[in-house]
């Protein structure tokens, strides 16, 4: 099967310093990928590099079509929506019109959809409708990431790029906030996972990559991470292999 997203020999440098070194990695349509690792591996960089937002060598094409050389607002044109770990909402504005931000592109090219894709995100995200009127700065952790995503959401992407959404929220509020990134790839969805918490990763992504220091050292499904010794001890806190209470991804229950 052809990929939706490939990325191949990706070099990303900040100045001088190299961040990432011939990163490869694909993302099938209606898949979630997650990329796992320690702080300063270079997991954000690859999604910014992705975007457009860092420069970077190599290949990263989308649907056969090679992006190298198109603007980050080229890049979303074509399909591709990015959530920053920052979540970078605008505080002193309502939920609704940080969503209404997310559709300006569609808006300015004389799109009418905004109030269905608004609809939608309500209806994936129904504490947002709550509290609409409500601005941004008074949210909770959990309803900012809810809204960062929802704001990515209304440009329509082919694929969603994911950072950190779990950080800085509580155990139960990152389980919701997962739960619904599953329930994006069940609408077809592709999804590329960057995140810290190895553990919540592979419950929910199909297949994942391991990135330390700027390569990747280990790829494969959601279960065969979750069974390797290294990922265990490194990254799931177990003493290797399903050891402890780490249950099979469902992912790969599925067999996907």
């Amino acid at each position: 099967m052809t990929p939706l997203l490939e990325v191949t020999g990706l070099d990303v440098r900040y100045g001088m310093v190299p961040a990432v070194h011939g990163l490869a990695l694909t993302l099938l349509a209606g898949e979630i990928v997650t990329v796992i690792g320690p702080n300063g591996a270079g997991k954000s960089t690859t999604l910014n590099a992705i975007m457009g937002v860092l420069p970077s060598r190599g290949s990263i094409r989308l649907a056969g079509r090679e992006l190298g050389g198109l603007e980050v607002e080229e890049r979303v044109a074509l399909g591709i929506g990015l959530v920053s770990e920052r979540r970078e909402l605008f505080g002193p504005m309502t939920v609704e019109d940080n969503l209404l931000l997310g559709a300006f592109r569609h808006h300015r090219l004389g799109r009418n959809d905004c109030a269905a894709a608004m609809d939608d995100v309500f209806a994936l995200f129904p504490r947002l409708l709550e509290r609409r009127r409500q601005f941004a700065n008074t949210l909770s952790g959990g309803e900012r990431q809810m809204l960062a995503i929802g704001r990515a959401l209304m440009g329509r992407p082919r694929i969603l790029l994911l950072d950190e959404p779990s950080l800085g929220l509580a155990p139960r509020i990152v389980a919701e906030v997962l739960a619904t990134v599953s329930s994006l790839r069940e609408r077809g969805m592709s999804i590329l996972l960057v995140e810290q918490n190895a553990r919540a990763a592979l419950r929910t992504a199909d297949r994942g990559y391991v990135l330390e220091m700027g390569r990747i050292t280990l790829a494969g499904t959601s279960a065969e991470l979750a069974g390797d010794d290294r990922v265990a001890r490194s990254y799931l806190g177990l003493g290797g292999g399903r050891t402890g209470s780490w249950p099979v991804p469902p992912a790969a229950e599925r067999g996907q």
